[in-house]
């Protein structure tokens, strides 16, 4: 029963993709029992992937196979009490549909590369599995075999993170293996070297630029030259954090790096066509830091410093702003909140390499509010609705495109302000006590 239920979700949720088509094909009762064959690709697709005539689980471009194949494999697997090894399609071409289903946040990690279509494995999917049974003889044999010796380092993509970190994560598990408990545990990636595409700080042309990660001496640096000994910059690990950016940066697999520069937050925008590369870059400055965390706090466990090795914005966006009087014009500028180092910057367009300006933000106990609205007689330029944020040394007034906007910000800022002042934070409150917004 479980199973004809399965079938008739996965047929209906199929149809509404592909019209017009009959799955699976009519076959002989009296002939012996085939694989299911995958429906014929369109004239567009002619040329695309061919999938494993029998999958195994969870796994291939969405337009190749039924709802149907696919819920069946992974109720297949879970009644076969065995961990099935994921058989991803021919790698050549495109980007293929990845499927992982979770516990929590059923969820499909992949997107695929002529419909751009995303299908979620809701609840109510997994309920018709049966979320026990699952639970024993799914994902967690799978995710003890392929997850077993994860480094700390090495950074696991959440639901709202871009597809290179999700996709890369997948590869490194089931492609090439590199957590499996029949292995070494991987080691921290050390020094680093390699090209870059960075984009340049007074105009938006992206150059090819040399990098070098020296992480016993805590040191990132780049060259604007291939063959040059002086490097353009000298970047200490302690001050550096990087975060996928790319839709702001503009490519798939962009990557932004900040670090403090005399009392400024310096940023930089690079990118790598392969997105291995790219990831790779990542966790070896993500092993990096948490090295230089490992010594800088050396009676913290390592479970606490993870979450500092590197954080991504808790929001980010347009805003308007005033001066200091209220009486200012309305300017409008780009903004991003950035929860671990508690900073509020403003740029004036998203890719610039410096602020314009920021605002230190401490914590409620200390006196900082965020309230909803403008005050009395204000009103933004263009912007409506609004929201102050209120510090014991000033009151800074902000309008947002809508009510949505507003709402988020509101959320995100009073979850800063509600949090207690991280260890990484504490390092240096002295220094940053007097930051404020210009």
């Amino acid at each position: 029963m479980m199973l004809s239920q399965l079938s008739k979700v996965g047929d209906q949720k199929r149809k509404d993709y592909r019209r017009g088509q009959s799955w699976p094909p009519r076959q002989n009762p009296n002939s012996p029992a085939q694989p299911v064959p995958a429906p014929q690709p369109s004239r567009a697709s002619a040329q695309r992937r061919s999938c494993p005539s029998t999958p195994q689980i969870l796994i291939g471009p969405l337009t190749s196979w039924g709802f149907s194949s696919v819920f069946t494999a992974l109720a297949s697997t879970a009644t076969s009490q065995t961990s099935a090894k994921l058989n991803p399609c021919d790698w050549t071409s495109g980007t293929t549909v990845w499927w992982r289903v979770s516990l929590h946040s059923p969820s499909c990690l992949g997107i695929h590369y002529a419909e751009q279509a995303v299908l979620e494995l809701t609840e109510t999917h997994l309920s018709l599995l049966g979320r026990k049974f699952m639970t024993h003889n799914g994902n967690l044999n799978a995710k003890a075999k392929f997850e077993a010796r994860v480094p700390a380092f090495y950074y696991v993509p959440q639901a709202s993170d871009c597809l290179v970190l999700k996709e890369q994560w997948i590869r490194a598990k089931y492609e090439r293996q590199e957590f499996i408990a029949d292995e070494k545990a991987v080691s921290a990636p050390g020094d680093r070297e390699g090209f870059l595409w960075k984009r340049g700080r007074d105009n938006a042309q992206f150059l090819r630029r040399r990098f070098v990660l020296l992480a016993r001496e805590g040191l990132l640096k780049y060259y604007t030259k291939e063959e040059g000994k002086a490097p353009k910059a000298v970047i200490n690990i302690k001050d550096l954090n990087a975060t996928f950016q790319t839709e702001k940066i503009g490519h798939p697999h962009g990557l932004q790096i900040t670090y403090r520069k005399e009392d400024h937050t310096r940023n930089l925008f690079v990118y790598h066509d392969s997105g291995k590369e790219i990831v790779d870059w990542f966790n070896a400055l993500r092993a990096a830091r948490l090295q230089y965390l490992k010594l800088a706090f050396p009676d913290l466990p390592e479970s606490e410093l993870v979450p500092l090795i590197t954080r991504n914005y808790l929001k980010q966006g347009f805003m308007e702003k005033t001066g200091p009087k209220h009486r200012e014009p309305f300017k409008k500028r780009w903004f991003a909140l950035d929860p671990l180092e508690r900073r509020l910057l403003y740029y004036k367009n998203p890719l610039d390499a410096f602020e314009q300006g920021q605002v230190f933000l401490g914590s409620n106990e200390q006196g900082y509010e965020v309230c909803e609205d403008l005050p009395r007689g204000i009103r933004g330029n263009r912007w409506k609705v609004g929201l102050s944020v209120i510090t014991p040394e000033r009151k800074f007034i902000f309008t947002c495109p809508s009510e949505k906007e507003q709402r988020e910000w509101l959320e995100s800022l009073q979850d800063v302000l509600s949090s207690p002042l991280s260890p990484l934070h504490l390092l240096t409150a002295s220094a940053e006590s007097g930051c404020g917004l210009r």
